[in-house]
């Protein structure tokens, strides 16, 4: 079926892939977008910031698995302390799992990070997880006074911190970026044992590489060109662990989206927002305007927007969580200015429609091509 865009549902069939480990979980994410207004004008920071919080709590009620927020420090962005929002939807939600998407560690403490965290896993009685990353942005190194000539070797000894946090023991560490610490112990203790810790990668084979390292699970950025290009990465990353005679972890993938009722109002409601943002990158990046041909690949079987009818976003991620042998997708709902209510109905529809199809999708045979 095509919608008013030129693009097909996915097929049913998908290549081969790499066993998927650990039970199917369908997430939602969030950085936190500037939204509008219905008459265009955009809402304050403070709304904003309240509006995720509504959402997450929708998200909860629906039995959604979890729920990430972003964190950036720039003026399109509102959510610059993530934790912050998560206490607070920890303290308004039952079930949901509470996360970042991503917290960028190089520009970050790691007992700060780990302190945080540790208190919205006490508020939320267990439920909080980190994902680790290096971002998209590097507002926050000179924000912070760190120099970007340092990115490679600040997120890798601050990873190596946070390892040997991460469960809430003493630590003695040591490296060329921040103090030593000797026996140090760090509070509040923990009541369900480590943090459980994601390592995000956007399409390096050297992060990979270092999250089978650390033995962590691996988080796969989609958010351009096609999901099965990341194919190898999986392969890469259980190749890896099994190298190092470590357990095999989950795989799991974000990538953007919008569901309506209709593929045709999904794709047109969507457009515009999607543009902006496209085009903002572009003009700070080098890329070119985002096209309706560009546009048209992006919602294609082979793309990487997850946006259209319950139906056809059910259909495409759970080609795609085959083709990568991924346990998890969550969906970055929230794209640039859309109204807040749009979010709540396409948040609504993934999880009463989409989420239970993609958990029938993933249960039943492999098609024969």
């Amino acid at each position: 079926m095509s919608n008013a865009f030129g693009t097909d549902r996915p097929s049913d069939v998908p290549p081969p892939a790499p066993d998927r480990v650990g039970p199917v979980q369908l997430g939602l994410d969030t950085f936190g977008d500037v939204t509008e207004l219905p008459d265009g004008s955009v809402k304050s920071d403070a709304q904003s910031i309240r509006d995720v919080v509504e959402q997450a709590v929708l998200a909860d009620q629906l039995g959604i698995d979890f729920i990430g927020v972003g964190e950036h420090h720039r003026a399109d962005f509102i959510v610059s302390a993530p934790e912050v929002v998560l206490a607070a939807i920890a303290a308004s939600t039952s079930t949901i799992r509470l996360g970042s998407a991503v917290t960028v560690l190089s520009s970050d403490d790691p007992v700060r990070v780990y302190e945080r965290f540790a208190t919205v896993d006490a508020i939320s009685d267990g439920r909080a997880e980190v994902i680790l990353g290096r971002g998209s942005f590097t507002e926050s190194f000179p924000l912070f006074g760190y120099e970007l000539s340092d990115y490679e070797v600040l997120f890798e000894e601050k990873l190596q911190l946070w390892s040997a946090l991460r469960g809430g023991d003493k630590v003695t560490w040591s490296g060329t970026k921040r103090a030593s610490l000797v026996e140090q112990d760090v509070f509040p203790k923990l009541e369900h044992g480590p943090i459980p810790t994601w390592i995000g990668v956007g399409g390096s084979p050297q992060s990979v590489i270092r999250a089978a390292s650390y033995g962590m699970p691996l988080f796969l950025a989609i958010i351009g060109g096609q999901p099965a290009q990341f194919a190898p990465f999986s392969r890469l990353y259980r190749q890896a662990l099994a190298q190092l005679e470590l357990p095999q972890q989950p795989i799991a993938m974000h990538s953007p989206g919008f569901v309506a009722a209709t593929d045709e109002e999904a794709a047109e409601r969507y457009w515009p927002y999607h543009k902006a943002v496209t085009d903002q990158l572009g003009r700070e990046r080098g890329w070119p305007p985002l096209d309706v041909a560009g546009y048209r690949a992006g919602l294609s079987a082979g793309g990487s927007l997850y946006v259209g009818s319950p139906e056809t976003v059910a259909r495409k991620i759970a080609r795609n969580m085959r083709i990568l042998g991924v346990s998890r997708f969550d969906m970055r709902y929230a794209t640039g200015r859309l109204p807040h209510e749009d979010m709540m109905r396409s948040i609504e529809l993934y999880g009463t429609q989409v989420a239970p199809r993609v958990r029938e999708l993933l249960a039943e045979p492999v098609p024969v091509p």
